[in-house]
């Protein structure tokens, strides 16, 4: 039997300082998810932010329904763990993760590219096509293209890019690799992929256009990096 495209989705979410950007990419995901008669829930997960996201997150949960949105707080949490407290929650045969600042596009090209190639994952990628990146300084966009092209030749997993945040899974597919990933905050991006690669599964790619974000901070710092490089190498001596 074929496997079924996609008939909910669920959108996980994850938010840090995200009070300005929250209502828009919300109101932006439901008129999409609405107009291509896709069934949708979003899961926001904050990691109890200061500037009263999470009340946001309350009031949205409040106008749309409880079927569409839900929102939890953490503290402390890692994409990976986020992941992990969404998916719990989450009713859709397929998910989608993306970063609530608005860097995403939001469009269904995920959704179109998987019932085109029936595919376990579809990741947008920066670096191929017409993708790419704005409003990133140069040393932004070094350390990106550093971070890719190190896993590039280390691993080589045959996907152009690896360390982005906005994919599409089969909901089982997402669960087997939760398993696998032992990685936490950007490596595990990284290692989802490599780890899907091991286990067989397809993955398309869709290029995108990744904009900066234009309200909040982002988490990226010093110690995220030198994070990554510990979780590329350790990576690479146990795939």
């Amino acid at each position: 039997m074929a496997a079924r495209g996609p008939e909910r989705v669920s959108v996980l979410l994850p938010t840090y300082n995200e009070r300005d950007n929250l209502p828009l990419v919300v109101w932006l995901l439901a008129r999409t998810f609405s107009e291509s008669g896709i069934d949708f829930e979003i899961i926001i997960i904050d990691d109890g932010s200061p500037d009263g996201t999470q009340e946001i997150a309350q009031q949205l949960e409040k106008i749309y329904g409880s079927d569409k949105i839900v929102s939890w707080s953490l503290f402390l949490f890692s994409s990976g763990t986020a992941y992990i407290h969404g998916m719990k929650y989450a009713t859709g045969n397929f998910i989608v993760i993306m970063d609530a600042d608005l860097s995403h596009h939001v469009r269904l090209l995920y959704v179109l590219k998987q019932k085109e190639g029936n595919f376990d994952i579809v990741s947008g990628t920066r670096y191929k096509g017409n993708g790419g990146v704005y409003g990133w300084d140069l040393k932004r966009k070094l350390i990106s293209r550093g971070a890719n092209f190190l896993t590039q030749v280390l691993l080589r997993p045959g996907a152009s890019d690896l360390t982005g945040s906005f994919r599409l899974y089969r909901k089982e597919v997402l669960q087997k690799l939760m398993e696998k990933c032992v990685s936490k905050g950007y490596v595990f991006q990284m290692e989802m992929i490599v780890r899907a690669r091991q286990l067989g599964y397809t993955i398309g790619e869709v290029p995108i256009s990744f904009v900066d974000r234009v309200y909040g901070e982002s988490k990226l710092g010093g110690n995220e990096i030198v994070s990554f490089l510990k979780g590329l190498l350790t990576l690479f001596a146990t795939t």
